[in-house]
């Protein structure tokens, strides 16, 4: 019984890992039109599998393989998709470092096998970071349901996550790293139960009232200084609504915004009246690469009772900031004014190494998430230029990014793939600011996943390492009542 048993169970697994062989197939004069679309990108040699399905489903089977100039290959096939053992993956990826690979792709159709012209997948040697860490989201609108933080393994297909709000009331957000490092982290709690979570050093976590007497609300929008010593907060007072004639579409504006900066060792926050103006709207601050500038947006307020906010525009500015005394300049530059092209700015975000400077562009306002025409630009430091990112960008919304830790990376947030859901894609960006075509983050069949998960991908940024979250630790200071004041510098 145990032999007829093992026999069975031996015929079943041979079966299911059987794969068909391509035979008498019509040679297709076209590349093909696969799901996600990979053709022609450039990937680190250190991502995950790309894995992939034909993006029409009525597909019976697909099958891939792909080979190098040397004559290595691996091979995959699947219903819905193909799935590359990931071994196999990465030895080829790490054989082919500074070249391409070639995928040729054939399909099994009621009418039998198409094989299409092959594609080139270019592999950089310039290696992408652990991961990156995100807010899972419902693309709703004026409440918010299950969400939570979660990082993602960028070399495998694992993601955890970090926290979730079933384990307090509330919302869940603005989470920030310095430069990648967990170690220095920050993370906004809304609802009840707000709070700001801050570690230092991967010290102890503590839960922060960040609203003082002399501040606008709580510190949201935080960009870490670059020694860990400071964080750069916007505080926002923030109204919703929708659009009339775009049912699709929400829009998110300031009826008042100031920054300021904290320091964490003496815990107190850093104001200027030049960042605290009433009659302009000051937004998501980021410092330089040096620690030396802060850069951030800025609008001219709304005369009092207006409603015009398609006429709110923000440009980029620039104010000196001192880390050793913690002061802040005497003057805002004007970097990009975006006002006088009818554009606004959100969302900038230096390169690391001090070259480069993204940022979104659309037609006006500053929550650009729902904002179909908004684009990536990116402001070439050592030129002074700034130009279209055309490889990253696509019909539809392109919004929030952030920058890997050698700037060679670029993770941005795109709703491309339906109009609706927020996706993470990456693309590369050389030394002299060539940008590569955007690809979407990997998933074991994405079809599936992307199809049946209805959740939106929100603020991703990159990780050098596993955050080492303790998601029940945290969840007992959210929903403990002792909060940490914080104090505000003479």
């Amino acid at each position: 019984m145990k032999k007829i048993l093992f026999t069975f169970l031996s015929v079943l697994l041979l079966t299911a890992c059987t794969t068909e062989t391509v035979s008498d197939a019509k040679q297709e004069k076209n590349q093909p039109h696969i799901y996600p679309d990979y053709l022609g990108v450039t990937i680190p040699v250190n991502i995950a599998p790309l894995n992939f399905g034909m993006a029409n489903e009525t597909v019976l089977l697909v099958d891939a393989v792909v080979t190098d100039s040397k004559g290595n290959s691996i091979h995959s096939q699947g219903e819905e998709s193909v799935d590359f053992d990931i071994d196999d993956w990465h030895d080829l990826l790490a054989q082919n470092t500074g070249d391409s690979i070639s995928v040729t792709v054939s399909a099994k159709y009621e009418d039998g096998w198409h094989t299409y012209r092959p594609f080139s997948i270019y592999v950089s040697s310039d290696s992408i970071d652990y991961g990156i860490c995100y807010r899972l989201i419902e693309p709703g609108y004026e409440v918010w349901s299950k969400m939570g933080i979660y990082e993602r393994d960028l070399s495998s297909f694992e993601e955890r996550a970090l926290i979730e709000n079933t384990q307090f009331e509330g919302c869940v957000n603005c989470h920030s790293f310095n430069r990648g490092n967990p170690a220095d982290m920050s993370l906004h709690i809304r609802g009840p139960h707000g709070a700001t979570l801050l570690r230092q050093n991967n010290g102890p976590m503590t839960a922060y009232d960040t609203k003082t007497d002399q501040t606008l609300g709580l510190c949201v929008y935080p960009y870490w200084h670059p020694s860990g010593k400071y964080v750069a907060y916007s505080t926002n007072s923030t109204q919703q609504l929708f659009h009339a004639a775009d049912s699709n579409r929400v829009e998110v504006f300031d009826e008042a915004s100031d920054l300021q900066v904290y320091d964490v060792n003496k815990n107190e926050l850093i104001l200027s009246p030049l960042l605290k103006q009433e009659s302009v709207y000051e937004t998501y601050p980021v410092f330089s690469a040096d620690g030396r500038s802060l850069y951030f947006c800025a609008a001219r307020a709304l005369p009092e009772g207006s409603h015009s906010l398609d006429s709110i525009r923000y440009n980029l500015c620039r104010i000196d900031f001192n880390p050793e005394t913690g002061e802040f300049g005497n003057r805002i530059d004007t970097i990009i004014n975006a006002e006088a092209q009818n554009k606004s700015v959100s969302f900038p975000r230096p390169s690391y190494d001090g070259r480069f400077l993204c940022y979104t562009l659309s037609d006006y306002g500053q929550f650009s998430i729902w904002h179909h025409e908004a684009d990536l630009y990116l402001l070439d430091f050592a030129t002074g230029e700034s130009r279209s990112m055309v490889g990253a960008n696509s019909k539809d919304t392109e919004s929030f990014h952030n920058w890997s830790t050698n700037s060679r990376w670029m993770v941005l947030s795109s709703r491309r793939d339906d109009g609706l859901f927020t996706r993470p894609y990456f693309c590369h960006v050389d030394a002299k600011g060539n940008v590569s075509k955007a690809f979407m983050l990997p998933q074991r069949n994405p079809h599936r996943f992307y199809r049946d998960r209805f959740l939106s991908f929100n603020v991703p940024d990159f990780i050098i390492a596993p955050t080492n979250f303790d998601g029940h630790e945290a969840s007992g200071l959210i929903n403990d009542e002792y909060r940490k004041k914080i104090g505000v510098r003479k």
